[in-house]
């Protein structure tokens, strides 16, 4: 390894540490990392009310779950007026000549509320239908070659995706066929319903990694080679790197690129978007990028940045509905973090 590599913890994120730079990592939620006490009994409460609702969905016959789904899709579009407002503004920036056509808006605004329940009940219903002899009926390798490669080379390697398509599948697939991979996530705060989503997670051999926890087995895992899958598309805050992505500034974590230069692992940016009923998808390997092409480059973590968010930018293109336009991927901007700099400086 040719830089001192270590993550630490504080309030404000993760500082990523390589040779003598120091770059945050920003925590999922925004929220102070101390802890905080929680209502068990409320916790296990909800855990059980989850664990009903699955054995529901899994006892009933595959059409009427994805009927259910279409009917929680259209009561969340209706009563979640924050989100559907924040996915609109969203879809108007990503597709500037749609941006006065309200009703195809409202439409994308629709379909990804669906696409979100679908998924959600597709989650549920794959651990009782996707297996190794059948995996084939409900996915399939599209440009599959780049991803095959660095799966089977001793390198580490990257898989970097977003929150697009159904990106749990692709995880539970390849460990269906017998590929071991790592996963960086989040814990979720319920520890009932954490250890509930682990269990289908790790079902099929994928291993999880906890994004605030398991930084010493991270780096052990990328060090031995090991194959880990990130989604790459969420906001890093104003000490992030700058990227352009569907045309705007977006703020992307400089640690994927840094881990990719650390440990000279390749990225294969890939996709799973649904492209039939039932549960019918394909795992799309949009690009590979080899670290050692950016070898003699001074700005290798952004453009290694750029060039997957312009991959995945492709990708959500063609299925813009399966791409998660509730959240804020937009919300850090350039010219914020320099108004708060004259602020300081001013000061």
């Amino acid at each position: 390894m040719r830089g001192g590599f270590s993550f630490l913890q504080n309030q404000t994120g993760f500082p990523f540490r390589i040779g003598r730079g120091i770059f945050i990592l920003a925590s999922d939620s925004g929220v102070s990392m101390a802890a905080k006490s929680r209502n068990r009994v409320l916790d296990y409460t909800v855990y059980l009310v989850v664990r009903m609702l699955v054995c529901v969905l899994q006892a009933m016959p595959m059409s009427w779950a994805f009927a259910c789904a279409e009917g929680l899709a259209r009561l969340a579009y209706r009563v979640d007026r924050r989100h559907r407002a924040v996915a609109a503004e969203n879809l108007r920036h990503a597709f500037p000549e749609l941006a006065h056509n309200e009703a195809a808006i409202d439409q994308l605004v629709r379909g990804c509320y669906r696409h979100v329940c679908t998924l959600a009940v597709e989650l549920v219903l794959i651990p009782r239908k996707l297996h190794l002899e059948n995996w084939r009926r409900y996915a399939s390798l599209v440009n599959g070659g780049p991803q095959l490669e660095g799966l089977l080379s001793p390198r580490p390697l990257l898989i970097v995706t977003a929150h697009f398509g159904n990106w749990e599948m692709a995880g539970y697939a390849l460990g269906a066929v017998g590929f071991r991979t790592y996963a960086i996530a989040r814990v979720l705060d319920n520890p009932y319903l954490e250890r509930f989503l682990l269990q289908f997670r790790q079902k099929t051999g994928q291993t999880i990694i906890a994004k605030k926890d398991d930084f010493d087995r991270l780096t052990n895992v990328l060090q031995s080679g090991g194959k880990v899958a990130t989604l790459a598309d969420q906001d890093a805050g104003p000490r992030g790197v700058f990227v352009d992505f569907f045309g705007r500034s977006a703020s992307a974590h400089k640690a994927v690129a840094l881990m990719a230069i650390e440990f000279d692992a390749p990225m294969v940016v890939i996709g799973v978007p649904r492209v039939g009923y039932p549960m019918r998808y394909e795992i799309i390997c949009e690009d590979r990028i080899d670290p050692r092409d950016y070898a003699s480059r001074g700005d290798a973590v952004k453009a290694i940045t750029q060039r997957y968010h312009a991959a995945l930018e492709r990708l959500i293109r063609r299925h813009p509905e399966q791409y998660f336009w509730l959240h804020r991927r937009w919300k850090s901007q350039p010219a914020a973090r320099k108004a708060r700099r004259d602020a300081t400086q001013a000061a």
